[in-house]
C-alpha cells in the first residue's frame, strides 16, 4: 500500500518513498519542560504516533525519535524561583509529560534525547559551522549567517527582504544581520557549558540537528516533524544550518500539524485560553482528548469546544459498547473474527495512507462499529437482554 504525505518543504502531496527499503526514521520536535504541557502539544504527539502504527502495521521499521529541551531561559527561571536545579526541574515535567502520553495511549518514542546529554556535539557542530564561514562568534555569543544560505525561506515561504526590513531596528549591535540567529548564547546565571567561543549554552535552532545527527548517525532523515508554529523560524534555521553543515535540508518530508482553537479561538496564554493536557485528561481521559485530535485532519485546526467535546463522548461511548458486546460473543462462540465485518480494514488503512487522513479513518471506523451492532442483533436476537445483564 503506498503511502502520500503532504510535505511542506515543496508544499504538495507526495508518495512517500524511504531512504532505505523497508525502513524509516522519523523525528518530531519534543517540548521545553518548564511547565506542564498543554492539550496543543500533545497534538504532534498523537498525529505521528498515527503515522508510526501506520507504518509498522504496513511492515516498516521505524525509529521514532523525539527530544525534550531541558535547558532553556524559562527553566533557569523555575529553577531559581523554586530554588532547585535546572535538571531537576527539567525531570519533573519529562516524568508529567511522559505521563501525559501513555494517557493518550500513545507509545513512547524509542529514543528521547536531551540536549545536555548532547553539550559536546552541539559545541563541535557550532564550531564547524564558524570553520566554515557559516557562523561568527561576538562578545561570547555566536550568530548563524543567514545570507550564506541560498533560497533561505523555502519551507516557510517568508519573504526575507521583509523581514530584513521590519527587523532591521531592531538589530542588536553584535549582529551582522538581523536574520542572524544565535547558535551559542553567553550565559550569566544558571546552568552554563564551557566551549571555545565562550561559557554559555546552545541556541534553541541548533538541537534538534544535532540530536538528529546523533540519533540517526545519517545526513538526512525520512521524516521530521511538529507543529504549524515551528515552521519558522524553528525548521527553517534548522534546514539552513544542516545545508550550511552537510549540504543536505536534513530530512526529506517535513510534517506540520495545525493549531487548536477554543471555541474558535486560537489558544493562548495572553488571552487566558490555555488548557493543560494533565487537566482535561483528568476530567475527560486521555482516550476523548485522542479522539478529539483525530477528529480532524492533523493539517486543519482543532476546534475545542463543549458541544465537541459532548459529541466525541457520545461517539466513543458507541464505540465502547460494541466492542464490549462483540468481546462478550466472542467469548460465547456466537460470533467469529473470521467472518464481516472484521476482515477488512483496508479502507481504514487507506484513509491513513492519505496524508493521515484520520478524519475519514474514523468514519470507516463509525460504519465499522454499524456493521458490527448489525451482526450482533442478528446473531443473538436476545442480547439486548442479555447486554443488561453485563453492561448495566
Amino acid at each position: 500500500m503506498d503511502i502520500y504525505l503532504y510535505n511542506s518543504l515543496t508544499h504538495q502531496k507526495e508518495k512517500f518513498i524511504p531512504i532505505k527499503k523497508g525502513e524509516v526514521s522519523l523525528y518530531v520536535c519534543g517540548p521545553t519542560v518548564y511547565h506542564f504541557v498543554h492539550i496543543g502539544n500533545l497534538r504532534p504527539v498523537v498525529v505521528f504516533d498515527v503515522l508510526r502504527k501506520l507504518l509498522m502495521q504496513l511492515d516498516y521499521q521505524v525509529k521514532y525519535v523525539s527530544n525534550f529541551t531541558d535547558i532553556d531561559d524559562k527553566i533557569i527561571e523555575k529553577a531559581i524561583e523554586t530554588q532547585s536545579s535546572e535538571l531537576e526541574i527539567a525531570q519533573i515535567f519529562m516524568d508529567a509529560y511522559l505521563k501525559d502520553v501513555q494517557a493518550i495511549h500513545a507509545l513512547i518514542p524509542d529514543k528521547m534525547p536531551t540536549v545536555t546529554e548532547h553539550m559536546d556535539s552541539m559545541i563541535t557542530f557550532i564550531q564547524a559551522l564558524i570553520d566554515k564561514g557559516y557562523a561568527y562568534a561576538t562578545e561570547g555569543d555566536v550568530y548563524f549567517r543567514v545570507q550564506k544560505i541560498p533560497g533561505y525561506g523555502v519551507l516557510s515561504h517568508v519573504d526575507v527582504d521583509a523581514l530584513q526590513t521590519g527587523e532591521r531596528d531592531m538589530i542588536r549591535g553584535d549582529k551582522e544581520n538581523p536574520l542572524d540567529f544565535a547558535l551559542w548564547k553567553k550565559t550569566e546565571k544558571g546552568l552554563a557549558f564551557d566551549a571555545p567561543f565562550g561559557r554559555g549554552r546552545p541556541g534553541w535552532h541548533t538541537e534538534c540537528v544535532v540530536m538528529i545527527q546523533q540519533s540517526f548517525h545519517q545526513p538526512l532523515i525520512d521524516i521530521h516533524g511538529g507543529g504549524f508554529d515551528l515552521k519558522f523560524p524553528h525548521h527553517e534555521n534548522e534546514i539552513a544550518q544542516s545545508i550550511a553543515y552537510q549540504g543536505t535540508t536534513l530530512a526529506n518530508y517535513w510534517l506540520h500539524n495545525g493549531f487548536i482553537n477554543i471555541d474558535d479561538q486560537k489558544m493562548s496564554k495572553s488571552v487566558g485560553k490555555m488548557v493543560l493536557a494533565k487537566d482535561f485528561i483528568a476530567q475527560y481521559g486521555g482516550p476523548l482528548l485522542r479522539y478529539v485530535l483525530l477528529a480532524t485532519h492533523y493539517r486543519s485546526p482543532v476546534n475545542l469546544s463543549e458541544s465537541i467535546i459532548l459529541n466525541a463522548q457520545n461517539e466513543l461511548e458507541k464505540i465502547a459498547t460494541a466492542y464490549a458486546q462483540a468481546a462478550l460473543l466472542l467469548q460465547l462462540n456466537e460470533i467469529s473474527l473470521h467472518e464481516e465485518p472484521f476482515l477488512d480494514i483496508d479502507d481504514f488503512l487507506l484513509a491513513l495512507a492519505d496524508d493521515i487522513n484520520t478524519a475519514n479513518a474514523l468514519m470507516y471506523v463509525h460504519k465499522h462499529i454499524k456493521e458490527v451492532n448489525t451482526l450482533i442483533r442478528q446473531k443473538l436476537p436476545d442480547f439486548s437482554r442479555l447486554s443488561l445483564l453485563f453492561f448495566t
